[in-house]
């Protein structure tokens, strides 16, 4: 059912503002990429704690990316989700990286017909969104591997491309490890997952325009305290995503198989090291450039390139 409706979704080019009012703080517009799921549960509990402490926001679930991304470089919204890191670069915009949201954990999945990466030179695949972390993981591939993929076509959501190598609309994909572990449970008779390389960049991120940030530094510094508690608090617990979610919110209104699986979910992603306790900072912004630098999104050498025209590091040292 979630993945019907996750379909139906995407067609949207915004699906849907939700606003939270509190008397203390100055409310903060939020651009997701994509629409609740059980992958923005930790987010949305962190919003919840958040607001506890006096935030206001706001949230706006665009349809892909880049058009997040473009929410925030126009100012329309305040903070956005991806790694924009091309468009930092080529904007010259002050936009800035403040906290991790998650790594780059993702897994080729693809038809008994390949058994390893080097069978898809040539071959098309299906990925998230152009110019996001799968299209980043294909270029790295071709680049460590000498291949070169066919055709790629775009669908975001890993359950959704999921459905698509169940309705044999594709052959071969890239998704996130939730999704991997489930079809291969339940499909592991029709599809491989090919060995991959391990990858510490950035897959989400929360970004935003640095002189918004300064002006807005107390509204940061609860949204990103917020952030850390939750995940520090998952990393001992994983159950306590399902346990403190808001059956009210927009993920306690998920379909309850979707629901039941919270706990799964989250215990394989953090034995999966998806989530770093301390939002990234330093460590993942060197991984970051180094990542999106072979990956094609970002020019010059390596050595060229400085933390601090890409993050702002300061909420995350205040915290």
């Amino acid at each position: 059912m979630i993945k019907l409706i996750k379909t139906m979704l995407v067609a949207v080019f915004m699906f849907t503002t939700v606003t939270v009012s509190s008397s203390y703080a100055k409310s903060i517009r939020i651009a997701l990429a994509e629409p609740p799921s059980d992958e923005l549960a930790a987010f949305f509990l962190a919003l919840d704690r958040a607001k506890a402490n006096g935030l206001d926001y706001e949230w706006t679930a665009f349809s892909d990316e880049e058009l997040a991304i473009q929410s925030v470089l126009s100012g329309q919204m305040d903070i956005g989700f991806g790694t924009p890191y091309s468009a930092m670069q080529k904007s010259k915009a002050p936009i800035r990286i403040i906290f991790q949201l998650s790594k780059l954990k993702f897994f080729p999945v693809t038809t008994k017909d390949y058994s390893k990466l080097e069978d898809l030179d040539g071959e098309p695949i299906l990925l998230h969104s152009r110019g996001g972390g799968t299209d980043s993981i294909a270029n790295v591939i071709e680049d460590r591997l000498g291949i070169k993929f066919g055709e790629r076509s775009y669908i975001s959501g890993s359950a959704n491309r999921v459905a698509a190598l169940l309705a044999n609309q594709a052959q071969a994909t890239i998704i996130d490890l939730s999704n991997k572990n489930k079809i291969m449970a339940s499909h592991g008779d029709q599809f491989n997952t090919l060995p991959m390389f391990d990858v510490d960049a950035s897959d989400e991120a929360l970004f935003a325009n640095v002189d918004w940030i300064k002006a807005n530094e107390e509204s940061v510094n609860i949204f990103v305290s917020a952030l850390l508690s939750v995940y520090r608090d998952m990393a001992n617990d994983p159950t306590i995503v399902r346990r403190e979610t808001n059956p009210d919110g927009p993920i306690g209104e998920l379909p309850e198989e979707v629901l039941a699986e919270l706990d799964g979910f989250y215990a394989d992603a953090v034995a999966g090291g998806l989530y770093d306790v301390n939002g990234g900072g330093e460590k993942a912004a060197l991984a970051d450039m180094e990542w999106y630098s072979k990956a094609g999104q970002l020019e010059g050498d390596m050595s060229s390139l400085k933390i601090e025209d890409f993050w702002y590091l300061e909420p995350l040292n205040s915290n």
